[in-house]
């Protein structure tokens, strides 16, 4: 073959090869996200439904508050676990105790019996499977004693303060501010320490809770508000910096913003493509389908776009726009 015959195959093949590489980054960018929330009852939005697990389309899966719904760190819906997301370290969200196994109770009456203090869901999960647990503000430094007091790697606490991220298994992991209290109740404290802070109606302080911004191998980007009011960051930084598509956002009221307040970070502040309604504190849905009246209703009526419903074991599938292409 003459040089101009080698040159040709050259350029060819470096045109096949940027072809490859193009094909790739569309079928990456294609693929979906998949978020699956794990609540008290199958197919249904309850109470204490916090958790959910995130999988990355090349297969990293983030679990998100634990909480109270995740039966243990033996729970057959959980799978593999990669990182494990705590916004801050109340009960309902960190896991002081939780069902004994998956839809024990009902979406009213739920049997939440089985105690994890004072290890926590989080960490006894965590260890199980030798999962990282990613957290801001004074928080990693807690998780690493307890799991260095558990036999695990305190390496597996790993800090993302605010500003700042860290990558774990090809998903980009930050905090953002949230505007709530982050109090260590005594019995997660455990031992003497524990027992005199009790005695004294006190707790520990681990710093400010947290939200987080997760930006997915698709392109999506996503906002967890974690337990939080209106805050300024929703704007400037959750959309202008971030520009978040996908929000799971708390509309509880009374220790969280309510569904009106939530509408209002949807629709003015945030403005993503969609959002997953999540903290709703109350039997939400019948059957599946949103009760009326509750607060899950009253926020579906007044956001401007897609609402979804967290409903327990069902998996959605979210595009790097944020649409949802599957589940919902």
């Amino acid at each position: 073959m003459g040089s101009t015959g080698i040159a040709q195959s050259t350029v060819a093949a470096g045109i096949l090869a940027a072809g490859l590489l193009a094909a790739g980054a569309a079928a990456a960018a294609a693929a979906g996200v998949k978020v699956t929330p794990l609540g008290l009852a199958k197919g249904e939005f309850c109470k204490f439904d916090r958790a959910m697990v995130f999988e990355d389309p090349n297969g990293t899966r983030i679990l998100y508050d634990a909480g109270r719904t995740v039966a243990g760190a033996g729970d057959p819906r959980l799978g593999r676990i990669d990182v494990i997301l705590v916004s801050h370290m109340h009960g309902d969200h960190v896991g002081d105790r939780h069902q004994p196994a998956p839809n024990a109770g009902t979406c009213a009456d739920p049997d939440i019996s089985s105690v994890a203090l004072p290890n926590t869901n989080a960490v006894n999960i965590a260890l199980a499977k030798n999962a990282k647990i990613v957290t801001g503000s004074e928080m990693p430094a807690f998780f690493a004693g307890k799991l260095k007091a558990l036999g695990g790697d305190p390496k597996n606490s790993v800090l993302a303060r605010f500003g700042s991220s860290v990558t774990v298994g090809g998903v980009k992991i930050t905090t953002v501010p949230a505007v709530h209290s982050n109090g260590v109740h005594p019995a997660m404290i455990g031992g003497e320490l524990g027992k005199m802070l009790q005695a004294a109606g006190l707790g520990g302080y681990v710093g400010p809770p947290t939200g987080y911004v997760l930006t997915f191998s698709n392109g999506l980007v996503a906002y967890l508000s974690g337990d939080t009011g209106i805050t300024a960051e929703q704007d400037s930084v959750v959309r202008g910096h971030y520009g978040a598509r996908l929000v799971v956002m708390n509309i509880g009221d009374v220790f969280t913003t309510g569904p009106t307040e939530a509408a209002y970070v949807i629709n003015d502040l945030v403005r993503p493509a969609a959002v997953i309604a999540s903290h709703a504190n109350e039997t939400a849905t019948q059957g599946g389908k949103v009760i009326a009246g509750t607060k899950t209703d009253t926020f579906m009526k007044a956001v401007k776009v897609p609402v979804h419903l967290p409903l327990s074991e069902m998996t959605m599938e979210f595009d790097g726009a944020g649409t949802c292409t599957a589940g919902c």
